[in-house]
């Protein structure tokens, strides 16, 4: 039974709540975009999984896509008004996904990732805070942004260096290919590879799994997990501002535009 739907912006994608007993099954739903991920469901995810985390009832959470894709990552036509200059893209990044992702990533119950078609961008960024991903073996995986051209905001990828590392981290901003699921495990990515059928169902066999357990014992392995992998100091405000400060480039207007408009962009280094 779905118990909660967020219709605030049908338009713009929604994120549906659902329960099965003690297991939560949050799905992004954006039909016709891949499950792009527009503000409002960013927000919506923020909510939700501030939410789950406060419910005693719950033992897991089940994150999954809409319509055989996981997420195609932010929905970049809303790039031009909501990060059109410096102050923008801060704000984008920092009060709106980085929130999102934390809130995923800091949830007391295990969250498990249903990953299914397309798992780019900002849907890799969310990939990469759940505890366990199950994936399909057509799945495919990337975060081709230089193609745009800007770099990873560190609140994104905090989690995806936490789970693959620096060297894996750098080779897929740097070279932004886009690779299949034996690849992604190869990586570190992935928990497990299943053929497409057989995913769905594996994965409400591993949340049952995880739900049977102590959820006190569940809840203390992830706070232990996180205090021995503790993330360094939080960037100063100077230094926010300088890894902000390509947000008026050319490269960064270019690549947007180019992306919007089908075509091939042009870098100038400026």
């Amino acid at each position: 039974m779905v118990v909660s739907v967020d219709d605030t912006g049908a338009a713009g994608g929604r994120v549906l709540l659902e329960f099965e007993g003690a297991i939560a099954l949050v799905t992004l739903s954006h039909p016709g975009r891949l499950n792009a991920i527009s503000i409002s469901m960013w927000r919506e995810l923020q909510r939700i999984f501030t939410e789950l985390s406060a419910d005693q009832a719950l033992r897991c959470v089940v994150l999954r896509g809409e319509g055989g894709n996981f997420a195609a990552g932010a929905d970049i036509r809303e790039f031009p008004r909501h990060r059109a200059d410096q102050a923008g893209v801060m704000h984008y990044h920092t009060q709106v996904l980085a929130p999102a992702l934390e809130a995923i990533g800091s949830c007391m119950h295990p969250v498990l990732a249903q990953i299914d078609g397309v798992c780019v961008g900002g849907g890799l960024e969310i990939a990469s805070q759940c505890d366990l991903r199950i994936a399909s073996s057509t799945a495919r995986f990337g975060v081709p942004i230089n193609r745009l051209g800007f770099p990873m905001a560190p609140g994104e990828m905090r989690g995806l260096l936490a789970l693959a590392g620096r060297a894996v981290t750098l080779e897929i901003l740097l070279e932004g290919r886009v690779f299949d699921a034996a690849e992604a495990l190869a990586k570190g990515l992935l928990t497990r590879v299943l053929p497409q059928q057989d995913v769905a169902g594996d994965v409400m066999r591993t949340a049952r799994r995880l739900a049977k357990g102590a959820p006190l014992a569940a809840r203390l392995n992830k706070q232990t997990a996180a205090r021995l992998c503790a993330s360094p100091e939080p960037l100063t405000d100077t230094e926010l501002q300088a890894l902000f400060s390509y947000a008026p480039s050319r490269d960064h207007h270019e690549g947007v535009r180019a992306f919007l408009a089908g075509s091939e962009p042009v870098f100038t280094g400026d």
